[in-house]
């Protein structure tokens, strides 16, 4: 994994350390915090670069494609 993404791996431990007690088996607290995270920074990215029209996509594909919940 690169810096980044380790950064943001990061930050979802947090976030579900502070929700849950974090357990390898209650794990879909991280994982669903981690890919919105990754999203996040996706459409970021887009909007930095000039890609407007694509963020509604990526969030649709997020969310009906990938099961990301917000």
């Amino acid at each position: 994994m690169n810096k980044r993404i380790k950064e943001l791996a990061k930050q979802a431990h947090k976030y579900a350390d502070a929700l849950v007690l974090y357990e390898p088996e209650n794990s879909e607290v991280f994982e669903q915090k981690f890919a919105l995270l990754i999203i996040k920074e996706c459409v970021t990215t887009l909007e930095f670069h000039g890609y407007d029209d694509a963020v509604p996509y990526v969030k649709w594909m997020a969310t009906n494609k990938l099961g990301v919940k917000e």
